[in-house]
């Protein structure tokens, strides 16, 4: 199997898939309860807490854990908004977010709430300027992801928190970091957001769990009532196999966050290389992360070259997993012509991938177009 869909999901690595189990048949008291198994299960919350935090660069009481990304977008911006909703009711984002970002902000709107959505680069980045050219005096709240889902833009989130400092602004920042956590280098600190979203199963662990950064100071309404887990701010009781499987991938991506991400950049650029020497019509989107590939054949079909692709059990995806087959509205917002859209393919890598999957992918897209060409 040469698997490329890793900016759907990544493969559970054998050390967050051995802490899931012992904290499932080992420590398996309510981190809520008092006795010996209860203070187990807490004295691996909070270490696993830690861990997780350590990997973001913040202090383990800024980050929430919650169910997975989705949640952390929705929180984030649903509840930052509503905080500042005495300040203003202007947000800034863009037509590139992750559906989680797009359909709250739908619903903020329909709450009264305007939104500008700026256009982004070709690389589905967004430039700290435009940032600064759409600010109004009521914008209270600015989110634009960290690393694009589908082409692997990177914007400068680092420049946009200076461009509210600088102007002034009381809008609160939130960044959807799923796709840049433990991929490309940056801390809580050296972004300067006041709100991070990242998720386990993107970095090496299951799926179900996530967690939310939230700035010393800042409180944000709980969008989950009930108990009193989380310090009062996530109600619910911890799922704490996959927080103890989130902190080990956590801890392993942090380690080797340098020499993975250099490796990645590397097969990232031989792809573009072989490629595009065999294959003259290819189109890419060149992109600053490392794992994130954005390739079209123009003139064959996404789902025809994917099925191509599948009978040699070679896995990629034709935009963001969450789209379930729908055509890109990233590509759609970057420019792209309809015919390059519709060819698109979206390659992501992993510290897992090697040379023969390299191999693989670049000997099957090749017959791929031999075989479609001779239609």
């Amino acid at each position: 199997m040469h698997y490329f869909d890793n900016s759907a999901t990544t493969r559970v690595c054998p050390e967050a898939a051995q802490a899931a189990l012992e904290a499932m048949t080992g420590t398996f008291g309510n981190p809520s309860s008092t006795h010996t198994l209860g203070r187990e299960a807490k004295k691996l919350l909070d270490q696993s807490r830690k861990q997780v935090a350590d990997a973001l660069g913040c202090t383990p009481g800024e980050l929430v854990f919650t169910s997975c990304g989705s949640e952390s977008d929705n929180w984030a911006i649903l509840g930052g908004a509503e905080a500042m909703k005495r300040r203003g009711g202007h947000i800034i984002s863009s037509p590139v977010e992750h559906d989680a970002v797009r359909k709250s902000l739908e619903e903020l709107e329909a709450r009264g709430f305007t939104v500008t959505r700026l256009k982004p680069e070709k690389d589905g980045s967004v430039s700290p300027e435009a940032v600064r050219a759409a600010l109004q005096e009521d914008t209270v709240l600015v989110t634009l992801m960290l690393v694009n889902n589908e082409t692997g833009g990177v914007t400068d989130i680092a420049g946009v928190s200076r461009v509210l400092k600088e102007s002034g602004s009381p809008a609160l920042l939130h960044t959807d970091a799923v796709q840049a956590f433990l991929k490309v280098p940056f801390s809580a600190k050296s972004l300067g957001a006041d709100l991070i979203s990242v998720s386990g199963h993107k970095i090496h662990a299951p799926k179900g769990i996530g967690a939310l950064y939230l700035r010393k100071g800042l409180r944000l309404k709980p969008y989950i009532l009930g108990g009193a887990q989380e310090e009062g701010r996530r109600a619910g009781t911890e799922a704490m196999p996959q927080i103890a499987a989130f902190a080990a991938a956590a801890a392993l991506g942090k380690a080797g966050l340098a020499e993975n991400g250099a490796r990645m950049a590397a097969q990232k650029q031989q792809l573009i290389d072989r490629l595009s020497r065999e294959l003259p019509e290819l189109r890419y989107i060149p992109s600053d992360a490392p794992h994130i590939l954005s390739i079209s054949l123009p003139g064959w079909r996404s789902e025809v070259l994917m099925n191509f692709l599948e009978a040699r059990e070679i896995y990629v995806s034709k935009s963001s997993a969450c789209k379930k087959g729908g055509r890109s509205h990233v590509l759609e917002a970057v420019g792209l012509d309809a015919k390059t859209i519709d060819g698109a393919l979206r390659i992501g890598l992993s510290r897992y991938t090697d040379q023969e999957d390299l191999d693989a992918l670049c000997q099957g897209l090749k017959d791929a177009r031999a075989m479609l060409a001779h239609r």
